[in-house]
């Protein structure tokens, strides 16, 4: 029993870390699942500047933690920490309190640079207090928590738009991080000191180094189809379902349905998994995602069928919102199969001896699957389902969308091409392999 229980024992900063990354997780996506609505409804952009603002914004905190990372380490953990959460309080809290045009993009600049410094920060601690033996087990509760705040961020941010407005789920995500900060500032104490780690003139040299393989740039670009399509649960999904259901539907509960699936069966891919190579399951997983796209564009065919309303075990529910909740369905369990698995199989492309410094850029994927997938999003909302005055008729407003699930046409395409390209990759690689 000591035995088993000494396996839970970790440093107070370890614990300290994964709680903040609770709060921060829960801040961040019960701000991002409505961030477009917020550009367009309260601020006043249209969707295809909404859809640039928020790729831009999303894409930066996926490039930017390898440069703040390095920057942590030079200054110490827990100076970095607290100067990560007195950002987020400040970004989250100026979103709030000044929605105009010219103070939402800085305010959205400070929010980046503290996410930025979380990202780093948080695994960083998770990786130097714990040991070979309980490393596992450290990162699975890490990952818990990441999911948790996720879905408990998505599911409070429902009521507060709908009761409050979406305003105000900057202040909700404002009061999160300053809890997180309070936290910080009492507890944390980190091991880890200052004067470690790369300059940024040797952490930008490398992103160069990692940019000139043509190897794994491709595949990059090609996994790129896949989590374009994933990101559309924040850039499209909340702004459809809305416009196509009404102000009553629930965008932030639908999307907690990802986290959900990918929770109850990835330990069960991964098992199935041993017995895959990593390429087949990586391959599997974009395959399952231009069906989830398709499936998400069955609204309205089900909608044809069924009538407005549906009865699903009790609960009334639109077709939309079905067809929706089945795509995700669909995209988590593709996501299953292609997590666990991309980190292997990227560090075997990568060069001998070179593996860790490789894989810390392995998360450029999302930076070009954010900056293409918001922006693709806005063009696509802005000609298929754009926003209406509050005057249309209904007969009004179903002419206007009646072409609205076309959007998902064009990621089932990306995603059918990325599969195929996959493909393609997996045998010329395997034939430069063989030649060599």
């Amino acid at each position: 029993m000591k035995e088993r229980l000494a396996g839970w024992k970790f440093s107070k900063a370890f614990w300290v870390a994964n709680l903040v990354e609770l709060f921060e997780r829960a801040a961040y996506y019960g701000f991002f699942i409505a961030v477009t609505l917020y550009l367009t409804d309260v601020v006043g952009f249209n969707d295809i500047q909404s859809g640039w603002i928020a790729g831009v914004f999303a894409a930066g905190l996926y490039l930017l933690p390898t440069f703040s990372g390095a920057l942590a380490d030079r200054m110490g953990f827990r100076k970095a920490i607290i100067l990560a959460f007195s950002l987020l309080t400040i970004g989250y809290f100026s979103l709030g309190a000044l929605p105009y045009k010219l103070t939402v993009i800085p305010g959205l600049m400070i929010i980046m640079v503290g996410g930025s410094f979380i990202k780093s920060v948080i695994s960083g601690t998770v990786a130097k207090e714990s040991n070979s033996e309980n490393r596992a087990r450290a990162y699975s509760i890490f990952y818990w928590m990441v999911n948790i705040g996720a879905f408990a961020g998505k599911t409070f941010a429902y009521p507060i738009r709908l009761e409050l407005g979406v305003v105000y789920i900057q202040f909700y995500s404002a009061a999160l991080a300053f809890l997180a900060l309070i936290t910080v500032f009492i507890f944390y104490r980190s091991s880890k000191r200052e004067g470690q780690g790369k300059t940024m003139a040797e952490t930008w040299n490398a992103l160069l180094k990692v940019c000139s393989n043509a190897r794994l740039i491709w595949l990059i670009i090609i996994v790129t189809g896949f989590w374009m399509i994933q990101h559309q649960l924040y850039a499209s999904m909340p702004k459809f379902v809305i416009r196509m259901v009404g102000p009553e539907a629930s965008p932030e509960w639908i999307a907690n349905v990802n986290p959900f699936v990918v929770v109850i069966t990835v330990l069960f891919v991964t098992e199935l998994g041993k017995r895959i190579s990593a390429l087949t399951s990586i391959s599997i997983g974009m395959f399952l995602i231009p069906i989830s796209a398709f499936l998400m564009s069955l609204g309205p065919w089900l909608m044809g069928i069924t009538g407005s309303e549906v009865s699903v075990l009790g609960l009334i529910m639109s077709p939309i919102t079905i067809m929706m909740i089945l795509g995700i369905v669909f995209q988590a369990l593709g996501e299953s199969f292609i997590s666990p698995r991309f980190l292997e199989y990227f560090s075997l492309q990568s060069p001998k001896g070179e593996e860790g410094m490789y894989l810390g850029f392995s998360h450029l994927h999302s930076f070009l699957a954010n900056l293409l997938g918001f922006i693709s999003s806005g063009y696509l909302l802005d000609k298929y389902c754009p926003k209406l005055p509050d005057t249309v008729t209904e007969a009004e407003r179903m002419a206007a969308y009646s072409q609205a699930h076309y959007i998902w046409y064009y990621y089932a395409a990306v995603g059918v091409v990325a599969a195929v390209a996959l493909v393609v990759y997996a045998r010329v690689t395997k034939k430069m392999d063989l030649k060599k």
